[in-house]
């Protein structure tokens, strides 16, 4: 590897902690991860002077949120636990740590896939130990107080009947599969955003303001370590795990043995068990038990003494494709989902503790470049323990499937686009894409009409209310019918969708123009764009040259605007929305500037009184164009605590970092 290689590999992993530990929104799997660090330590390993301070094998990824509460010093670091992929590297470990301590016994432990947090408890009058403290892990120094979030999760305890001064327990806070599909069922009825897994929504759930939304969406908790406390916890760490339980205190499970050979019949036990726990777990955590024995096996900054962490190899199963649906989206792309079963058990495929039994198929040159077709046998597995993809084919069928060459749909001929894999209908009326359409014209990023999600818009298409996104307000003249034949609800909750869909009326013209679905012309595009005219209605007549003439819009974008608002029925519906009530013109913004017009700037870190919407919408405001990444188009870094490796990139590019004291002088 060269060193250019090795500063690229150190970006990419990097950003990747950055989504995973600060944004909760993880690009990869944890085995994509893991293979990426590996690939960094062999390198550090054969050029050590390639090595610096804040390398990712050297520092632990994230950094403390100041959004559900106080920073927090950690009396002890939350550090991590060094990684290993093969059960020879366990038994390496243990052979190492016998040679020094024969005696030595070992915990074999379940690895939740959680979010981690520490709680310490005070002695009180009652001479019991009361909690006054939970504290999430952070960057591994500094996390956040979560202590009124933590104390509505029923398995955490509030007391705990041990006679001692202080103590302090480390655990993780995770969401059962029941709880994460109760709350995504919620989100479709209510036509909002699901979410991609339990761990980042239990990490979400607890960094709520309100702990209220904590207690309704339920949290889980499983101890795995004392942090701080007396002899008789700490001297044996599985022995001070018993103590806890028999004292109701919900711990992780966990075995005590002694040789390498148990050890490894204790994880294969364990990776039986994941099919059938009622949470995620991502590996296992073999302890050194002795505590007075881990000084003497140091792991450096980032990992915690006398631990390693086994990690499991992406689940796998053989299925059998019976079915291949084809749908079309709102855009009139075709979209080809597989059906299929576990060609050993016939039923849905258990992976991570979940039933599958459907994948993406992405296009026509991914099915035929896999070869699937009805009855052929292929591995599948679940990218990231998230979503189920296909990885290669274990017995071709007897006929690879091909697109249909009308729309399933409307029955209209299908067209693939010059330079890609994408099929469309051609139909711009097709009842499938107006459906598609009218759920993201009501989504939460567009009109947001809350309840107004994809079944009810199909319900709405197929019994003739809603011929397009006009006659969405035009439901309120026909409420009693609805409500007789039960297509949104009873009174109640009809009377809540259209309460909704009247408020959308105010949302003004950068809403309403994303809601219009223009292809490539999104949620920052729409902003862009509607700061250079005054209305939709001046939108419509403006000319390729005048869309070009705005940044960031080029000829492709201003030729889907034009012909958007080329076809006589869209300027129908556009003259339609504006009789019905519903805003086309843009908000005028107070003391708008064009101060840092021209200017992309990245915001990262923690800053010292803006939070992260508050200073995007402050540099919106003012002409500038924010985006999530840096890149050599970026103009300005604005760099808060913990800023992490998008400062590392902004130097290396030469890009100016300013903090936010920097910012608001900007724009005096």
């Amino acid at each position: 590897m060269t060193k250019q290689e090795y500063d690229s590999l150190v970006q990419t992993i990097r950003h990747h902690m950055d989504l995973y530990y600060n944004q909760d929104a993880p690009e990869i799997s944890d085995y994509e991860y893991d293979e990426l660090m590996l690939r960094l330590k062999a390198a550090e390993k054969d050029h050590p002077e390639w090595v610096t301070e804040d390398s990712p094998t050297r520092i632990v990824g994230g950094a403390a949120k100041r959004e559900a509460g106080v920073k927090v010093t950690h009396d002890v670091p939350m550090l991590s636990i060094e990684d290993v992929f093969t059960k020879d590297d366990v038994v390496s470990w243990i052979e190492k740590v016998r040679a020094l301590h024969p005696d030595a016994a070992f915990s074999v432990e379940m690895k939740i896939d959680g979010l981690s947090a520490t709680f310490r408890y005070q002695r009180g009058a009652d001479d019991k130990l009361h909690l006054t403290l939970c504290e999430t892990r952070g960057d591994g120094l500094i996390g956040e107080d979560v202590t009124e979030n933590a104390r509505v999760i029923p398995d955490v305890k509030q007391t705990i009947d041990l006679p001692y001064e202080s103590l302090q327990l480390r655990g993780e806070i995770y969401m059962s599969h029941e709880d994460f599909d109760r709350f995504n069922e919620l989100m479709e009825r209510l036509g909002k955003k699901t979410a991609a897994n339990p761990r980042n929504l239990a990490a979400g759930t607890l960094r709520q303001l309100d702990p209220r939304i904590t207690k309704e969406r339920g949290l889980r908790l499983f101890i795995f370590n004392v942090q701080q406390g007396p002899e008789a916890l700490t001297a044996s760490h599985a022995d001070g795990l018993e103590i806890l339980k028999n004292k109701g205190v919900p711990v992780v499970y966990h075995e005590k043995l002694t040789t390498a050979e148990e050890v490894l019949q204790a994880i294969d036990r364990i990776g039986d068990m994941r099919g059938d726990l009622p949470f995620d777990i991502d590996g296992v955590v073999v302890k050194l038990d002795e505590t007075a024995y881990r000084a003497d096996f140091p792991a450096g900054s980032k990992y915690s003494a006398g631990h390693i962490a086994y990690k499991y190899p992406p689940e796998e199963r053989v299925v059998v494709m019976d079915q291949i649906l084809v749908d079309v989206g709102r855009t009139g792309k075709l979209t080809f989902t597989g059906v299929f079963h576990d060609r050993e058990t016939g039923k849905p495929a258990r992976l991570c503790g979940t039933s599958v039994s459907r994948a993406t198929l992405h296009n026509q040159d991914y099915i035929t470049d896999m070869k699937i077709g009805i009855g052929g046998s292929y591995k599948v597995f679940k990218s990231g323990e998230i979503i189920p993809r296909l990885n290669g084919c274990v017995e071709e069928p007897e006929e690879v499937f091909k697109a249909p060459e009308t729309c399933p749909v409307c029955g209209s001929p299908l067209m693939r686009e010059e330079d890609t894999a994408d099929i469309r209908c051609v139909n711009p009326r097709c009842p499938a894409q107006l459906s598609r359409s009218i759920a993201y014209f009501a989504s939460l990023d567009c009109m947001n009409i809350g309840g107004l999600g994809d079944v009810l818009a199909d319900k709405l298409v197929s019994e003739g209310y809603l011929k397009n996104c006009a006659d969405i307000y035009r439901l309120k003249d026909h409420r009693d019918e609805l409500v007789e034949k039960g297509l949104i609800g009873k009174e109640k909750n009809t009377d809540k969708v259209l309460k909704a869909i009247e408020d959308s009326k105010e949302n003004g013209a950068v809403r309403l123009l994303t809601g219009l679905a223009i292809r490539n012309v999104g949620k920052a595009a729409a902003k862009d764009i509607m700061r250079h005219f005054k209305s939709l209605e001046s939108l419509s007549e403006a000319s390729l040259d005048e869309l070009t003439a705005i940044n960031d819009i080029g000829g492709t974008t201003a030729a889907c605007i034009r012909d958007y608002f080329d076809d006589p029925e869209n300027r129908k519906m556009l003259s339609d929305l504006k009789a019905l009530g519903v805003r086309t013109d843009a908000e005028e913004e107070t003391d708008a500037t064009d101060k840092l017009a021209g200017l992309t700037v990245v915001i990262t870190g923690t800053l010292p009184t803006l939070d992260r919407k508050e200073a995007t919408a402050l540099i919106e405001k003012n002409g500038g164009k924010v985006t999530g990444s840096v890149s050599k188009k970026t103009d300005l870094l604005v760099a808060g605590e913990a800023a992490g490796s998008k400062l590392t990139k902004a130097k290396e590019l030469g890009i100016r970092v300013i903090d936010e004291a920097e910012l608001l002088e900007m724009i005096k």
